[in-house]
């Protein structure tokens, strides 16, 4: 039928639907970019005009959940860093378990060279970071420079449109859902300063419950917010950063669909069928029993086929690269640029530590771990990538900011240490910007002549 076919021709416009929606997370990664640098320039401006007082107000003010017997009282910067960036690494985590089950990561052989890529950008510039403040003030931030920020990478690539490989993409992506995994363990192990052993077991118990929802088959998200709202609360309580929650819990939603593929087509193709046999009318009068009845199946059966993982980071993603991130930007880039942190940034160790790193470690740790694993025989690289594309992508992954950011306010108490991080942090990110973007353009002559299709995400 003609009505069918328009769905279902050649199985296409279904392969979409249920397809891994990577070009959207790409997309989306990339236009995030922009609204990052949006948000830090006008942080800059802000903290740098006659407005400064006002920023400091704003995000230092504080703000009160109380009930009888139960106060809970903390800053809008703490809401920011330790509240919506929960939801931030919910999405990580969401992403790092798909990758994991249906994307780059799915085997060995095809995880071998992200991870070892991932490995290489972060050890080297962690090292470079160390050596440089092994003794120092800035010590504790050595974790600064092992971060990658995938929106501007990302963004980054944009610029240089179909001149860039799409496979390229893919596997920088793959490099930093690596990276965020490393950035997360490190957070968690080395940045508690104190351990409440109860409050973690409590929260153990609050994600086997989870584990147990969803082994049960218990797929309504609402649930597992919740519960995951005290995972986050007995996690903050015991001294481990809060924002680790957001990847446990999101370790235990559901990632299997209600039933198969080939099911799926066939309950659709008898409602479409029911659809189409009912009375013919003009599309602004289907008020037939039989249309209806049809059309809220086919939207109950739509829902189902989708697991709860897809939908949560369908949903969140948007929020949290448009609303999340670009606020955690503007929130911890204000730094007040005066010759008291200028002359901070020349006298400690910490500006080579973090610029060295991230500018020279992370491509020399990216690209010489990448040679060393194609040249062992245990990766390959894919044909439309020349190494001279990925040693620019690799200088790209020296773009540190959010994770970065974000370490730096866990490294330093400080206020002269930490706004000379992050000033080094700027200035590293730049670097590393401009440079793989001129590589990039060097090594990629015209538009590439074997990318992959992007994967699109019909609409109908």
């Amino acid at each position: 039928m003609a009505l069918e076919s328009r769905f279902f021709r050649n199985g296409e416009q279904l392969g979409e639907l249920i397809a891994k929606p990577l070009s959207a997370f790409l997309s989306l990664e990339a236009s995030g970019g922009v609204l990052l640098v949006v948000a830090t320039v006008l942080a800059l401006i802000w903290t740098n005009s006659a407005w400064a007082p006002y920023y400091h107000e704003v995000f230092h003010s504080h703000i009160q959940f109380a009930t009888e017997g139960f106060t809970f009282t903390q800053s809008v910067h703490f809401w920011i860093n330790d509240g919506l960036m929960t939801i931030f690494f919910f999405v990580v985590g969401l992403e790092i378990k798909r990758e994991f089950l249906m994307g780059s990561l799915t085997s060995a052989k095809r995880a071998v060279l992200p991870l070892s890529m991932a490995l290489g950008g972060m050890i080297l510039p962690a090292g470079i970071y160390h050596a440089f403040n092994m003794g120092s003030p800035g010590e504790g931030g050595w974790a600064i420079p092992m971060a990658t920020d995938i929106a501007f990478v990302l963004g980054a690539l944009t610029v240089l449109g179909s001149r860039v490989p799409y496979s390229l993409q893919v596997l920088l992506t793959a490099l930093a859902i690596v990276d965020d995994i490393g950035a997360v363990l490190v957070i968690a192990m080395f940045y508690t300063p104190s351990l409440s052993v109860t409050n973690l077991g409590y929260a153990a118990l609050l994600l086997l419950l989870l584990v147990a929802f969803n082994l049960l088959g218990y797929r309504r998200k609402t649930l597992y917010l919740i519960v995951g709202a005290f995972v986050w609360w007995q996690i903050y309580l015991s001294g481990v950063h809060s924002t680790v929650a957001g990847i446990l819990v999101a370790l235990t939603i559901p990632t299997r669909s209600r039933f198969a593929t080939l099911t799926f087509v066939d309950k659709s193709k008898e409602l479409l069928s029911t659809f189409s046999d009912a009375d013919n009318r003009e599309y602004t009068l289907y008020t037939n029993e039989q249309h209806q009845c049809a059309v809220r199946s086919l939207e109950r059966l739509c829902k189902d086929v989708q697991t709860p993982s897809h939908r949560m980071e369908y949903l969140l993603h948007p929020w949290v690269v448009y609303f999340v991130v670009p606020l955690f930007a503007l929130a911890n880039a204000g730094i007040t640029l005066d010759w008291k942190i200028l002359s901070a940034l020349t006298q400690t160790p910490i500006a080579p530590g973090i610029i060295i790193g991230l500018v020279l470690g992370k491509q020399i740790g990216i690209a010489g771990a990448a040679w060393l694993a194609i040249r062992s025989g245990y990766a390959s690289l894919p044909s439309e990538i020349s190494f001279s594309q990925l040693y620019g992508g690799a200088v790209l992954c020296g773009i540190g900011f959010t994770m970065s950011l974000f370490i730096s306010n866990l490294s330093f108490t400080d206020e002269t240490l930490l706004e000379s991080a992050k000033l080094s942090i700027f200035i590293a990110s730049f670097i590393a910007l401009v440079g793989g973007i001129i590589i990039l353009h060097a090594t990629s002559k015209g538009k590439t002549q074997n990318t992959r299709e992007k994967p699109t995400c019909a609409v109908l």
